[in-house]
């Protein structure tokens, strides 16, 4: 990523962050209303869904400066989300999802840069994560 990309989605989410839980609560409403058949992979509370991927996604600002660091970890949620019947096509419903989300929480501020920033964000995390799941090797628990 570009300083200047790594730079819009940090001012970004410092807009974002504090309304993280809610915004990842519209992320899943939206991810649910568009493709419904993504509603049964998460089992989970959802509440404690909208906290680990807002926490995920705090995680994933920090590291930016280096995301290399990040990949085992993203790798490692990517074999979990497998085996939870997360699919490549899921990844790009996500996306869409996700960017809604995000145009939501900024209103004006989600700018045709903004969005092109996340949206490397997310293909990097992505990618990691289904590397992870094409390489998950041990049995689903």
């Amino acid at each position: 990523m570009t300083p200047q990309a790594t730079a819009l989605v940090r001012a970004s989410w410092a807009k974002i962050k504090p309304l993280a839980e809610p915004t990842a609560r519209h992320f899943y409403d939206r991810l649910f209303a568009l493709y419904p058949e993504t509603q049964p992979l998460f089992q989970a509370d959802m509440a404690e869904q909208h906290r680990k991927f807002a926490a995920m996604l705090d995680t994933v600002v920090d590291a930016l400066d280096d995301l290399d660091a990040l990949l085992p970890a993203l790798e490692d949620l990517g074999a979990q989300h497998a085996c939870y019947g997360v699919t490549d096509p899921d990844y790009d419903k996500m996306a869409s999802a996700l960017l809604w989300s995000l145009s939501e929480a900024l209103g004006e501020d989600f700018t045709p840069e903004v969005r092109a920033a996340w949206s490397e964000v997310y293909s990097a995390v992505a990618e990691a994560m289904q590397e992870g799941a094409a390489a998950q090797r041990a049995p689903c628990p």
